[in-house]
């Protein structure tokens, strides 16, 4: 059995797109990202495995951290994508909420993600808490 992909797409019959055929592509595979809603729903599933390496390679060089630890303890619950906004076709905007717990504690970020295109590829590049 495949398990569902963690960033929690569901296709069009509202069932739950799994791994291998969502953000796996990306993480698993050297395929770049469609859109920046892609790029940003396969960097919460990175986070959810631990994949640093994904994260970094992701990340724009402008704004990437030299070094790059995930917090030890955090168990990710869910992605919420509030907004996709492509302001040009270069650069776009994500909005969402992704929920976690850390030593049993609820926890939300809410962000608004920015995103680049160069050489066809999505960078992460910053975002804005709200």
């Amino acid at each position: 059995m495949t398990l569902a992909c963690p960033c929690g797409r569901v296709d069009a019959r509202g069932k739950a797109c799994t791994f291998p055929a969502c953000c796996g592509r990306f993480l698993d595979h050297d395929t770049p990202a469609p859109d920046a809603e892609h790029l940003m729903r396969s960097r919460y599933s990175a986070f959810v495995l631990g994949r640093v390496d994904y994260l970094a390679a992701s990340w724009h060089a402008s704004s990437r951290p030299a070094d790059l630890a995930l917090e030890p303890g955090v168990k990710w619950l869910g992605l919420a994508v509030k907004n996709h906004r492509a302001i040009d076709a270069e650069h776009a905007e994500v909005e969402f909420v992704a929920r976690s717990r850390v030593a049993g504690r609820g926890q939300r970020l809410h962000e608004n993600s920015r995103f680049v295109r160069e050489g066809g590829r999505w960078w992460y590049v910053d975002g804005d808490l709200k």
